[in-house]
């Protein structure tokens, strides 16, 4: 699986229950895409959020489904975190 970082914008400010989270891990458990973490903008308006999935097209398919947008999806190389690097 490949790691994507996904940028979503959305007209009004973000309000998610319990119940849209649960129907967002079943959509994407069908589509073979796995939510990690996202991170929301000050304005509530903006998420950026980090996937694992076999393509850009099946995330596509799960924000389809789920109604949601998908504005920016890029795929991943590496990861770096400067501990890591300041200790090598």
């Amino acid at each position: 699986m490949a790691l994507f970082m996904i940028e979503r914008n959305f007209a009004s400010t973000l309000d998610v229950s319990e119940v849209d989270v649960k129907a967002l891990t079943d959509i994407n458990t069908q589509s073979g895409v796995r939510w990690l973490h996202s991170f929301l903008s000050a304005d509530k308006r903006k998420t950026y959020c980090l996937y694992e999935a076999k393509s850009g097209d099946d995330i596509r398919e799960a924000a389809r489904r789920a109604g949601l947008p998908a504005d920016v999806i890029i795929e991943l190389s590496a990861e770096l975190r400067p501990e890591a690097l300041l200790a090598s």
